[in-house]
């Protein structure tokens, strides 16, 4: 863990619970994402039934998340009432928890456990997926990876524990 990990994880001690909201998959490249109530975690590789669990075992972008909050932001910024998950191309909306305080964190969602690591910057097609703007206005709030350390099933409801 580097410093800067080091002091969020000193001062992040006693951060409250949040929450899983939704779970998504992409079954392949550019295919539209899958909503799901559960899913198994499979440590190292991702989360079943997306294709990243079929790519280089021990990726740090395994799993992507973003925050309900962040999305919020990103509805402000775009002038949008309300945007699907699925056109955002993350695995996992969590809420309730400061998600750029769990980078380079472990934390727990319901059987398993999560290490996040770099930011989930927006690409270019998310310009086509919400209109001009779309990157400007997911900057900073992209969302993180993580890897999965250990598996185990996640719900939606499941809470989101910082360990």
């Amino acid at each position: 863990m580097n410093t800067q990990g080091r002091l969020i994880s000193r001062f992040t001690q006693n951060l409250p619970p949040g929450r899983l909201e939704w779970i998504g998959l992409r079954p392949g490249h550019k295919l539209p994402m899958l909503r799901v109530e559960q899913v198994m975690a499979l440590e190292g590789l991702g989360l079943e039934g997306d294709r990243r669990c079929q790519g280089t075992p021990g990726s740090g972008r395994q799993v992507t998340l973003i925050s309900r909050e962040y999305i919020g932001q990103i509805e402000h910024f775009m002038g949008l009432a309300d945007i699907d998950p699925a056109m955002l191309r993350r695995n996992l909306v969590i809420s309730g928890i400061n998600l750029s305080a769990l980078r380079h964190q472990r934390f727990r969602i319901g059987g398993a456990e999560f290490e996040a690591g770099a930011w989930c910057h927006p690409c270019s097609r998310m310009e086509k997926a919400l209109g001009e703007g779309a990157v400007a206005a997911m900057l900073g709030h992209g969302g993180i990876c993580a890897r999965i350390i250990s598996s185990g099933e996640i719900r939606i409801g499941d809470a989101v524990i910082k360990v």
